[in-house]
């Protein structure tokens, strides 16, 4: 399991220390997970920044993920949490071995049981959610972090129309305090490597972006992961 965690020299859950579970400690920050290794639980650490954990998760689950998300918390900060967290489950910091173990294994096999596709096809473009791979017509593309986690979103919502705000919230996460500015140029650099399957992502005058779908006769109905 991974565990994200601001916090230094400190046992984030005490219990994992009975557990035989193998653990792996990296930085709170969603681009960690772009090299740490698989996973089949993701911990992250509430104890003592509660905003920061909030938004972590927020950013976290709109990347797909497909493993459980549980938040450790203090007994003090349960009250803070509610469904827009995106967390699978919470587990107090003092929780003992057993307890710890239950939910881990309850939550992982819920997720495998209901667990979608982690590729997403729409208009040409494949996007592997698991390997953060994408393809326009068979052609790889080289995408930074972030240009790859814009196109997930509007191609796992073809169609819909978002405004720069959204999108900020959405793919930069409630803590980002850069303008939006910053979705234009990421577009911008996200259209020069689609070539020419750049209308792909199309500009609603004064609104803000959308994935446009082009009917063709292999793929007439796009196929949205999520909503």
């Amino acid at each position: 399991m991974l565990i994200l965690t601001s916090a230094v020299n400190t046992d984030v859950l005490p219990a994992l220390a009975l557990l035989s579970h193998g653990t792996r400690v990296i930085p709170a920050s969603a681009d960690q997970l772009i090299t740490a290794p698989d996973s089949d639980v993701i911990l992250v650490d509430a104890r003592t920044n509660l905003a920061a954990a909030k938004s972590l998760c927020q950013v976290l689950r709109s990347t797909g993920l497909s493993v459980p998300l549980l938040l450790v918390i203090t007994e003090g900060g349960l009250a803070a949490v509610s469904p827009d967290w995106g967390v699978d489950d919470v587990v107090l910091d003092t929780a003992g071995p057993a307890e710890v173990d239950a939910r881990m294994r309850l939550n992982a096999g819920r997720v495998s049981r209901n667990e979608p596709s982690p590729t997403i096809r729409a208009a040409g473009v494949v996007i592997d959610e698991a390997s953060y791979s994408a393809k326009v017509h068979g052609k790889p593309l080289d995408l930074t972090f972030k240009e790859f986690e814009l196109l997930r979103f509007l191609a796992a919502h073809p169609s819909r129309v978002f405004t720069r705000e959204q999108l900020l919230s959405e793919v930069w996460g409630y803590d980002y305090f850069g303008g939006t500015r910053t979705v234009d140029v990421h577009v911008r650099r996200l259209r020069a490597k689609l070539g020419d399957q750049e209308s792909l992502i199309g500009t609603v005058r004064n609104v803000g972006y959308r994935f446009n779908v082009h009917e063709d006769k292999d793929e007439r109905v796009p196929h949205p992961i999520r909503d």
